[in-house]
């Protein structure tokens, strides 16, 4: 939709659509409501995917890996810090609170976006089915769309794996009850503090190196991990979380600054395509990591998240290697 309705309209209407479902989430009297509150709110969270790419369209192009980094930090930081303030506060005054507290903040959000966000009208003329089939006409068109697209759903793949086996093994291995596995995700959220790092690298003409980074990070922060878990080093696990996200965050900044490049007209249907795939094959880290970590504890589920760095590496080396920086 982004490529076809005025962004900044659409943004907003997105965030006022979270302000009423969660409102409605906090009112809910029964399952019936509470489900269709939360549908709406879901489907309304999507306006930050129309940000994204709006925000690399209104960068400068010297400094569009930067934008896209600064949205990003702020994106992530959001969702590692939801889980441990929603559990304080629903601890504190009731889990109706945490909604309520919810649709103020965001209807703030929209009161900032409504004064500060300029308008952007897109140039596509295509009706809305031809724009969802020219999405899949992009992924068949570009190439490194598919590759920047399998990369980070691999790594998607191994963060939702780790955060689903990780408050687990918290509460098993190092005997953290709620509050503390609540601490132990502020703490993760360290590694959005990288984005911004990324988006100047890859300003500067490095983000194939960045790739390269971010997939070797993955790959030993959870081969550490085992190690530090059978030591029983809290801290050290700690460090790993951050360092997993940081390589999340590494790969997501530098190809998005490749592929808002590819089409400057048709950004929210890459970004668009890009996503889908990030997060269909993404929702199975949680099912992997739940599976794995009951089976064979936190030493399997470190081996598959190392082996899937492998792959992410072995697709590197086989068709981005030699391919310029940046493209």
């Amino acid at each position: 939709l982004s490529d076809l309705v005025e962004n900044k309209r659409l943004i907003l209407i997105s965030t006022a659509g979270a302000v009423l479902g969660s409102l409605g989430i906090a009112l809910a009297q029964g399952p019936a409501t509470f489900l269709a509150a939360a549908l709406v709110t879901g489907v309304c969270s999507v306006g930050v995917q129309v940000l994204v790419p709006l925000a690399a369209k209104l960068s400068s192009q010297a400094r569009q890996g930067r934008t896209i980094g600064l949205v990003m930090s702020g994106l992530l930081t959001g969702i590692m810090l939801a889980r441990p303030i929603a559990s304080f506060v629903a601890g504190l005054a009731g889990w109706r609170a945490m909604f309520f507290l919810s649709a103020g903040i965001t209807a703030l959000v929209g009161v900032a976006l409504l004064t500060m966000l300029p308008a952007r009208h897109p140039d596509s003329t295509l009706r809305y089915g031809a724009l969802l089939k020219s999405s899949v006409d992009l992924l068949r068109r570009y190439p490194v769309l598919r590759l920047r697209a399998a990369y980070q759903a691999l790594l998607f793949i191994a963060f939702n794996m780790f955060w689903t086996a990780a408050p687990i093994v918290l509460t098993q291995r190092f005997g953290l009850g709620a509050n503390g596995v609540a601490l132990f995700a502020l703490a993760g959220a360290g590694g959005a503090l990288i984005a911004p790092v990324a988006g100047w690298l890859a300003d500067r003409g490095l983000s194939r190196s960045t790739t390269f980074g971010g997939l070797m990070l993955l790959t030993l922060s959870f081969l550490g991990s085992d190690m530090v878990v059978a030591a029983g080093s809290l801290i050290a696990f700690g460090v790993s979380a951050v360092l997993i996200d940081a390589a999340v965050q590494l790969n997501q900044i530098s190809g998005q600054r490749i592929i808002f490049g590819l089409d400057p007209n048709a950004g929210g249907r890459i970004n668009a395509a890009y996503m889908t795939i990030v997060f269909v094959f993404g929702a199975t880290g949680s099912v992997i990591g739940s599976a794995s970590v009951a089976s064979g504890g936190w030493g399997l589920t470190s081996v598959i998240g190392a082996a899937i760095g492998g792959v992410g590496l072995t697709l590197f080396l086989l068709f981005d290697r030699r391919r310029p920086e940046n493209r």
